[in-house]
């Protein structure tokens, strides 16, 4: 009877175990899969698509410029960035994780993009990205938090460049 129970127990306790990690696994998926309609949306360059993938409290921190804290300042990020000539970028989610309370996700990943410079030469750009997410009361993710930075080494000017300004 003791050898019953104990199976029992422990059949319940992995089935319970289960359908934990199958919640989790749920709101990762459903976070992946934002962050690749996201990227999509940007790659098509549509504006109004691409920033209502942002709370309406969102901060954006984008590299070498001050942070956007407003509907308007981040829209107009994207507006200059997808209107850039030349644009082709995408990203990938490579780490995604829910907090346990399950409304709160973390997505991690690469980007790759290519635009033209001022002679109109496509100069390309690698690098990483971390959203963080906020699960809203209609039960939609939302991006609150968006930064990302260059693989790239920085460039330096040209030696005398300051001298010529």
């Amino acid at each position: 009877m003791k050898i019953k129970t104990l199976v029992l127990t422990l059949i319940l306790g992995l089935a319970a175990a289960a359908i934990c990690l199958a919640g989790d696994t749920k709101a990762e998926q459903a976070l992946r899969d934002a962050d690749a309609a996201w990227s999509k949306a940007a790659g098509s360059k549509d504006l109004d698509k691409t920033v209502s993938y942002y709370s309406a409290d969102a901060t954006v921190l984008p590299p070498n410029a001050s942070a956007a804290t407003t509907k308007e300042a981040i829209k107009k990020i994207w507006q200059d960035m997808l209107a850039s000539p030349g644009l082709v970028i995408s990203w990938k989610a490579t780490k995604v994780e829910v907090a346990k309370s399950g409304d709160l996700g973390f997505v991690s990943g690469t980007y790759e993009l290519t635009m033209d410079d001022a002679s109109g030469k496509p100069v390309n750009d690698r690098g990483k990205y971390v959203e963080v997410w906020e699960k809203k009361a209609d039960g939609k993710w939302k991006c609150g938090t968006d930064t990302w930075n260059s693989d790239l080494p920085a460039s330096t000017p040209a030696p005398g460049a300051e001298e010529r300004k």
